[in-house]
This record gives structure tokens, sequence and C-alpha cells, in this order.
């Protein structure tokens, strides 16, 4: 691993006994827009952060642009200037980087802890003629531009390569999917909302959003067996289909982030995992539990890179 030494050793015993606490309340940085996984999972996190004492306050800022490349171009150049600020950041960041999208990967940045795992799913409208996941594949094994499908980031990325592959999955070829890029999954759920498009492809937190306020259907998801807090959903395996997909979500911060400061986050959020606060917060997005140290964030990371660049040369999303 190419991490700088300093971010691997174990802080020196005398240096960690000069203060039990290093950080003050954590600024998070959210490299989309409103509504969509990052800013859900960042404002969870800080929801619970401060109702289980952990910090007394938390705030947040959007930053949208470059398809996640402006938040980490800030980070990496005025993160430890701003304050103690961690960036939420999935999947997307290794997708983007291998993709050539953002001149940046995870390994410009301080990789402090993943917290989540969160599946795909698939939405439509609640007055949506498709009725169910195998209806939406009758439909696109005849024509497979017919279904336009939205998501909240570029054409290559996450939400793409997680409906490519379903399709797939189903015999249809998933480069001839229409995908339709929105700026952040709350535009995209907009799109569907408004009839722009006849399907999102989204992280079934923002989807269990929609579902619960009538205003959308869940057709399936992309986890592995069915999910403990919502049995009713179907998935794609259930359905037939062999394909499964998690997305983890986690916290970076500036690259230069001094050893103590990234115990003392480690530390924080492992408590935070282990709290009530945040099982009532987990259990209301249907996330599962992925805490994983930096040590364990950077080797999951490093697999899933390779992992992906396959899937990604299948699908024609790089070249070979």
């Amino acid at each position: 691993m190419k991490f700088a030494l300093k971010h691997l050793k174990l802080a020196m015993a005398g240096v960690a006994m000069m203060s039990t606490q290093v950080l003050a309340d954590t600024h998070f940085l959210i490299p989309g827009g409103p509504g969509g996984g990052w800013d859900t999972t960042a404002r969870a996190v800080g929801e619970a952060l401060v109702k289980s004492g952990l910090e007394s306050n938390a705030s947040f800022q959007n930053m949208s642009g470059g398809g996640g490349g402006r938040a980490i171009a800030y980070l990496i150049e005025s993160g430890n200037k701003k304050g103690d600020m961690l960036m939420v950041n999935s999947t997307p960041i290794v997708l983007r980087a291998l993709s050539g999208k953002i001149p940046y990967s995870y390994r410009d940045l301080t990789p402090i802890a993943s917290v989540i795992a969160d599946y795909g799913a698939f939405v439509v409208r609640d007055d949506s003629p498709f009725k169910s996941w195998k209806e939406v594949i009758a439909r696109l094994e005849v024509n497979p531009g017919s279904v336009t499908v939205a998501g909240g980031s570029a054409r290559g990325s996450m939400d793409h390569l997680i409906a490519a592959q379903a399709v797939k999955a189903a015999g249809v070829d998933g480069r001839k999917l229409r995908y339709i890029p929105y700026d952040a999954g709350g535009k995209a759920k907009a799109g569907l909302l408004s009839g722009e498009v006849k399907m999102l492809s989204t992280g079934l937190s923002e989807a269990l959003d929609m579902a619960k306020s009538g205003q959308a259907r869940i057709l399936a998801v992309t986890a592995p067996e069915p999910i403990a807090d919502y049995p009713e959903i179907p998935t794609l395996k259930s359905l037939g289909y062999n394909m499964e997909f998690v997305n983890w979500r986690g916290f970076f911060a500036a690259p230069d982030l001094p050893q103590a400061k990234l115990d003392e986050y480690t530390v924080r959020l492992q408590k935070l995992v282990q709290s009530k606060e945040w099982e009532a917060v987990r259990a209301r997005n249907g996330w599962l539990n992925l805490f994983k140290p930096q040590h364990e964030f950077i080797e999951a990371l490093e697999a899933q890179e390779a992992q992906l660049k396959v899937v990604m040369e299948e699908l024609g999303f790089v070249r070979r």
C-alpha cells in the first residue's frame, strides 16, 4: 500500500497521553447536492453523533461539481485549514478514478473508515405501468432503449453500472441501456417523479424515502438475500437473476491529517456504530453496518478497485 507511513503507524504513547480530545465537532463535506446517498449518509451520521452525545453539533456543506472532483480538490487543498472536516464518499470514488472522470483517487486522501453498506434499488413512480422487475426486463428484451433510467451520477459511474449489470444478468445488453445522468440523487428523483424518465437506479435508503411517501414503488434491490428490515422487497436473486451489489459508504480526511486526529476519528465512529441512536438511524434507512478502520478500509478499496476494473472493461466503460 502506497500511503505515507504516518497514516498506518500507531500514535506514540507519549503523544496520545498529551490530550484526551484533539477533534472539534465535525464539519461534513458532501460531494453532491441535497437528497442523494452521500447527503443522506452524512446527515444521518451527524444526527446520530449528536444524539448519542459523541459530538455537541455537526455541520454540513454540499459541494457538487466534477463528479465529486470539486469536493475532493477542496479537501486536498484546504481540508486541515478549515478545521475538522470529513468528506463522505462511496464506490464512485473508485469508479470515477478508474474511468478518468476525476483526476484524483482515494490514494490522494486519508481514508478514515467505512461505516455502512447500501444496496442498489430500482424504483418507478407509483402510477407506473411497470408492476414488477420482470415486466421491465420483458420490455427491454423487445427494445433495450425503450426504458429511460435515471441516476444521480454520470454515465459509466455507479448508478449506471448497477443498472447495466442488472439487465445484463437478465440477458439484455447493458451497453444499450438508455441511462439519463443527473447531478446527484435529489435531481434524479425529481426526474422520475416529473415523468422525465421511467425508472430510477439509486440506493435503497433514497428509494425507501420515496416509497414511504407513496410517490414510488421499489421493484427490486441488489441485496444477496432478503433484507431483514424490509423482507417484502424482492431481490434480483429471489427473482432468478444472478446479480448482487453492495455499495460501501465511508469517510475521508485531508491527506496531511495528523495521526492523533485519525485515531480519534476512528474511536468516535466505532463508538457511533455501537450506539442505540445509530441503530435507529441504520434501521430507518435499510443500511447494513460495515465499520472498517483504516487498514481494513484500504484493503477493501484496493480489492474493489481491481474487481470493478474488470466489470467496467466487460461493459465497455473503460478500455482494456
